[in-house]
């Protein structure tokens, strides 16, 4: 849990005294309510909101310390403890856990990075428009006529890099906590699948870059089309470059597929995600094979009768 600093407290404590509620500047520190609530008891007790005096070793960092770390690492989340340890101003003699400690106190704490591109305003604004739009869609009448389609990348080796983000609890996605970084290493396979609530397509093993030509006669028409015969059908895809292009646009079109509209940047909203999500599990469990094997371990672990 996060501990204020001085100013913090002050802050909180004219908070208080205006009137505000323990849990709403609680929320606004991100700290328990039962830290606040501890604030205004020590201030009624001693009239301060300073620490009270603790036996043992000298702490290590100033209030100035303390105040330099904390909004270091506010102003970028990415940076290491060490590189904090060497930018600290005078001298010292402090250890990367010392200012590993300092974070936890400021409720910053190292985590593996959420890896995706930022929303902008724009793309979250399309989002809530897609949702409130098919607010009143059922799965009995609409979802269930859907072909939810996706390309999914599998690594033959998974680098974690060591790439930390100091955040709080709820920063998970806050724009800066975010990693835009690509993730790299090792080679591997794209794979082309779709699903729906009767069942699945082929795996089809995409090589190379895909173009709109190659969409539409390696994936399309021999593999998507075929499922969406029935009259009902709505097909589902993102605006990948390859999936927007008029060739691919007119080739639907031509066939009478019903295309459902999709905003950008919105991975997360296909339900096929979270089958490449398990599948990437399983195949990480295997031991590391060369790119000719890797679709073969794929192919065999994505049966659809596991997921059902």
């Amino acid at each position: 849990m996060a501990r204020l600093s001085r100013e913090d407290r002050q802050i909180a404590l004219g908070r208080l005294q205006a009137g505000q509620s323990p849990s709403a500047i609680a929320r606004h520190f991100h700290v328990s309510q039962s830290t606040i609530s501890r604030l205004w008891v020590r201030f009624q007790a001693t009239g301060s909101v300073a620490d009270l005096p603790r036996a043992g070793r000298p702490r290590a960092t100033t209030a100035a310390h303390d105040r330099f770390i904390r909004l270091r690492h506010l102003r970028n989340r990415f940076l290491s403890a060490s590189s904090s340890v060497q930018a600290l101003p005078g001298p010292h003699r402090l250890s990367d856990q010392t200012v590993r400690n300092r974070l936890h106190e400021a409720g910053l704490r190292a985590r593996r990075p959420h890896r995706g591109a930022v929303l902008t305003r724009r793309h979250r604004q399309n989002r809530v428009q897609w949702g409130n739009q098919h607010l009143r869609w059922t799965v009995r009448n609409h979802w269930r006529h859907v072909w939810f389609s996706d390309e999914s990348y599998f690594l033959l080796q998974r680098h974690d890099g060591r790439r930390r983000v100091y955040r709080r609890v709820n920063e998970r996605y806050a724009p800066n906590c975010v990693d835009e970084a690509p993730v790299h290493g090792g080679g591997g396979v794209m794979v082309w699948g779709a699903i729906n609530t009767a069942g699945r397509s082929t795996l089809v093993h995409v090589q190379g870059r895909i173009t709109a030509q190659r969409y539409v006669e390696e994936i399309l028409r021999p593999h998507a089309l075929p499922l969406l015969a029935d009259q009902d059908a709505i097909f589902q895809q993102d605006n990948a470059r390859p999936h927007t292009a008029r060739l691919t646009t007119q080739f639907l079109t031509d066939h009478h597929v019903q295309v459902l509209p999709w905003p950008s940047m919105s991975p997360d909203m296909n339900p096929i995600e979270h089958l490449w999500d398990e599948l990437d599990r399983r195949v990480r469990r295997r031991e590391e094979a060369p790119a000719n094997r890797l679709f073969k371990v794929t192919t065999t672990h994505l049966n659809f009768s596991h997921f059902e």
